[in-house]
This record gives C-alpha cells, structure tokens and sequence, in this order.
C-alpha cells in the first residue's frame, strides 16, 4: 500500500491563546504574532520544497485562524487552499469565550464532569470528545484516501492533533495529555492502510520564538 505523508499544522497564535480562552466554534482571527508564525510557516515549507520535500495539497479548517496560517503557505506552494470544515476545532458550546476560572464559576457542574475526562461528555450546545474524535478521523479518511503515496498539508487545530496522535499511538481519549500541542508546530503522520504513525512531533524550529501550547487549564 502507499504510504500517505500529513504534516498536521496547528494554527499561530490568536490573543484567545495566550489568556487560554477556550475558542471551539467562536471564528477568532490571528494575533499579529500568529500572523508572523503563519509567515515563518510558509518560509520553511517553500524552502523544503526546493529542497525536495514536495507538498501535493494543502487543507485547512474553514475558521478564519486556520486559514490566516495556512493561506501563506498555499500562496508561496502555487497551490489551493482547500477548506475542509470537519478539520474544525472541537465545539465546547457554553464553553466558548471563558477562561477555565470562568467556566468553573459558572457552570460547575459541567466543569466537574469535564475534568473526570469522561469522552461521553460533552458542554451544552458542545461536542463530547468522542464525537469530535470519530469527526475529525471521518474528515481525514478521504483526505487520505485522495493523495495515495502524497505528501500534504492540513492547517487545524490543537484538538484535531490531539486527535491524530491519539489515534496512530492507540491513545484512550481518557488518556491524560503527555504531548506537546504547539502553535504553529508541524507534526508529521505517515498513513498506510489505515494506520498512522507520527513520523515526527511538535516541531517548531521555524519559529524563532518558540510556541505556546494548546492548554485550558487542569484538563488536558
């Protein structure tokens, strides 16, 4: 079988990222650093391709903070940006727009059921980590299936690469988070035969910055 290559891509920085205000769904622009990131992005992946590491197609999420880091690249590869919307962040409904304080005083119930890291459970108005799991496997599947022996790239999110490498590592999704979730970072998965393998995680060394990771608090 042929072997499919992804470079993952999370999205640069947004000014959400930094105070750790839960995004989901809510369509968040990038924070000039991102918009910085995005460029670094596309510099290093330019500069692969002339050294040999073609890229076939790029995806991206259709949230406008996928798209701000992925479209650089897409422009500096001559190649389309092909929205994809089940490469969307998870929705955690009532969620969104809080700050982990926030959701614990408002909604304490719910903040208690989300730090036993149930998968079954889900916000009101929000994806359970289970459903957004099995989306986000189902949106891959085609991408996959679309570029035998490729190489491409696929601009989301940092739940989406949580979902990724739970996936090629055989990951509970109850499991606790032990990887780095980093914006703008480049993971990448080798897809044969419907397994995954990462290849390589969490690289980051375009950016002279360094990166900040995807996390809201005490859950992971």
């Amino acid at each position: 079988m042929a072997t499919t290559q992804i470079l993952f891509i999370r999205h640069g920085e947004t000014a959400w990222n930094r105070i750790k205000r839960i995004q989901g769904h809510i369509d968040i622009p990038l924070a000039e650093t991102g918009l910085a990131q995005a460029q670094r992005l596309a510099e290093r992946l330019a500069r692969d391709a002339r050294d040999g590491a073609r890229i076939d197609a790029i995806y991206s999420s259709d949230l406008q903070r996928a798209q701000q880091t992925a479209q650089p690249s897409a422009t500096a590869l001559g190649l389309p940006l092909v929205l994809n919307a089940g490469l969307r962040e998870r929705s955690y409904g009532v969620f969104q727009g809080h700050d982990s304080t926030e959701i614990e005083a408002r909604f304490p119930d719910a903040y208690a059921a989300w730090q036993t890291r149930d998968p079954g459970f889900e916000p009101d108005g929000g994806e359970s980590q289970r459903a957004f799991y099995h989306r986000v496997l189902h949106a891959i599947e085609p991408i996959v299936a679309a570029h035998p022996g490729g190489r491409i790239a696929c601009v989301a999110h940092g739940g989406v690469l949580d979902c990724v490498y739970r996936f090629a590592n055989g990951l509970a999704l109850a499991e606790p988070r032990h990887y780095q979730l980093l914006n703008t970072s480049i993971n990448v998965v080798d897809y044969v035969d419907g397994h995954a393998q990462v290849v390589s995680w969490a690289d980051v060394a375009h950016l002279a910055d360094g990166s900040d990771d995807d996390g809201y608090g005490r859950v992971l």
